[in-house]
């Protein structure tokens, strides 16, 4: 190397010197270290911290050796403005061939390959010394501080990430436990209740394990590998996110009683107005029956039911859960209740559609026989002999008890087509409007 290599070569080394030392205060202020050193760890963290502490000796042990060389470099650079012959032959040995002698110590001292570095400096088993080139030095050491920060600032991220989170919850959690006992939501007699159990086992099972092993937590982005540069992966919160969905279910059924709890009264009392009404209108339809057979002959009338006993019993449950407060049991069956109250009301109503069908027709029947003879009236032919006749014919039907509604429908039609005939044209009936009587 001739002068001006050898100062562009002690420049470049010196700027790298000057990062790595930088990066390696950096790393042993980094607060995840620090957290690494005084922690508990278990599992895949703690495998890969003991790997990451034996590469941390060994780099300083390394940056050290390095640190000497480019010392010795400089000073045989400062003994003269411009180097002769031996002293440039002596720093071309130093700064491009194998310059560095690594301490017999550091060169043992190498972390295990678990923890993905190698078994000495070159890879292969560990020597009592080691020669190197500074070149080869620095690009050991940034590939070791590179596994060494992606540890450190992994479990930083998680434990920065998740344990604020799972304690935030946890407070959520001991609130909504303490609003589900004052409903009646306890484990064992509501499914929220098991629910709240359950979570809470989670929530301190999941905060244990990433105190103990934060790596297990921690996302890489696909195709890298652990070996990979620095950076990129995010914490794992999928149990996180699952428990505060869990959580999330089980307010909103506390919410769901409380607004049971709120209401239960009006709720109960529409309830029971809605039973009333399907009870009255079960007896209307049993008395309408009782008329019906009495008024309408040879008529297929369907029978009515009694009232709704099973249900009314489930209304007295209610009203018992709401004077006990047992909110979580009010809340399903007062839904049932309104449901089916509704459902009574309706097929109530539906039994006196049915049952006063007969009647229904009756009463038609006599409207649209009356609305005929108004028509012939309006025509000058309510004298006609033939239309009185059949008109009283059929009267006598619709007005007997009990109506044979086939025989007076009958009735009905033949005075419909006479009164038809009739309006058609002129005829010359004795006791018509154009005959003698």
């Amino acid at each position: 190397m001739d002068r001006e290599e050898v100062d562009r070569a002690l420049a470049r080394l010196g700027a790298e010197h000057e990062a790595v030392e930088t990066s390696l205060l950096a790393l042993q202020d980094h607060a995840g270290r620090r957290l690494l050193e005084g922690a508990e760890l278990s599992g895949t963290t703690k495998e890969r911290w003991a790997a990451a502490e034996q590469a941390i000796s060994l780099l300083w042990a390394h940056f050290d050796a390095y640190t000497g060389a480019l010392a010795t470099a400089r000073e045989i650079r400062a003994r003269r403005r411009s180097p002769g012959a031996a002293e440039l032959a002596e720093l071309t040995a130093l700064l491009r061939d194998h310059g560095v002698t690594i301490a017999p110590g550091a060169a043992q001292a190498s972390p295990g390959a678990a923890g993905g570095y190698p078994a000495s400096l070159t890879g292969g088993p560990a020597r009592l010394a080691e020669s190197l080139k500074l070149d080869e030095l620095v690009e050991r050491m940034n590939r070791w501080y590179a596994e060494v920060i992606d540890v450190v600032a992994a479990a930083d991220s998680v434990w920065s990430a998740l344990p604020a989170r799972i304690d935030l919850l946890a407070a959520e959690l001991q609130r909504t436990r303490s609003l589900a006992q004052s409903v009646g939501v306890r484990p064992g007699e509501h499914p929220a209740g098991d629910d709240l159990e359950r979570i809470t086992a989670e929530l301190s099972s999941l905060r244990d394990e990433v105190v103990r092993d934060p790596l297990a937590f921690w996302s890489r982005p696909a195709g890298r590998s652990r070996g990979a540069a620095p950076g990129g992966g995010t914490p794992d919160t999928a149990r996180y996110d699952a428990a505060a969905r869990g959580l999330e279910d089980v307010r909103r059924e506390i919410d769901a009683v409380l607004h049971v709890r709120q209401d239960a009264e009006e709720r109960l009392i529409r309830v029971r107005d809605v039973l009333s009404r399907a009870d009255r209108t079960l007896g209307e339809a049993r008395r309408a029956r009782g008329e019906v057979l009495a008024k309408i002959a040879a008529s297929e009338v369907p029978a009515v039911s009694g009232p709704p006993t099973a249900l009314n019993e489930q209304l007295a449950n209610a009203v018992d859960f709401r004077r006990r407060a047992q909110w979580h049991r009010l809340s399903p069956l007062l839904e049932s209740l309104e449901q089916r109250a509704e459902e009574e009301l309706l097929r109530a109503r539906e039994s006196l559609t049915a049952v006063t069908a007969p009647l229904a027709v009756r009463a038609e029947l006599r409207g649209r026989l009356d609305a005929y003879k108004a028509k012939a009236a309006r025509h000058g032919f309510a004298e006609d002999r033939i239309l009185v006749e059949r008109y009283d014919a059929a009267r006598r039907l619709l007005w007997s008890a009990p109506c044979d509604l086939i025989a007076a429908e009958q009735a009905v039609l033949r005075y419909q087509r006479a009164t038809a005939e009739v309006l058609a044209g002129p005829v010359d009936r004795p006791g018509g409007p154009g005959g003698t009587a």
